[in-house]
């Protein structure tokens, strides 16, 4: 039984999204880490910070809403353990006509697909957001 985090904190965020909570607590993982820090770079977070509970790391999550209506509209996984997706540099397409990102894990770190043309460099794509 394989179990994918990087869907479960997507699935946290896109729940607590739905039902228009301010901040989700998701379990602290590096990777979650830095896709938390480009979703703030990008703005479509306020804030996250870990937290420490007793024995364990947590990510607090601080959603970010504008009039009432959230920043994220949908966050979609792309790569999943089962069927992992690449793309070299010329293959990342944008999402939404460049109003959305993508998120790629790649040789310089998780950045966005702006950020992997710029550096010339291609990788997994962990999710679509817009």
């Amino acid at each position: 039984m394989s179990v994918d985090s990087i869907g479960d904190f997507l699935t946290i965020i896109r729940n607590g999204i739905s039902v228009a909570k301010r901040s989700v607590v998701i379990p602290f993982s590096s990777l979650k880490h830095e896709i938390a820090r480009v979703l703030k770079d990008e703005g479509y977070i306020t804030d996250f910070q870990v937290v420490q509970e007793e024995q364990k790391k947590n990510l607090l999550v601080r959603l970010k809403y504008v009039d009432g209506e959230s920043v994220i509209h949908e966050i979609k996984r792309v790569s999943t353990p089962g069927r992992r997706r690449y793309e070299c540099v010329a293959e990342i397409e944008q999402v939404i006509g460049g109003l959305g990102i993508s998120i790629l894990t790649t040789s310089k770190g998780v950045i966005t697909d702006r950020q992997a043309k710029k550096l010339n460099v291609g990788g997994e794509v962990i999710c679509h957001i817009w």
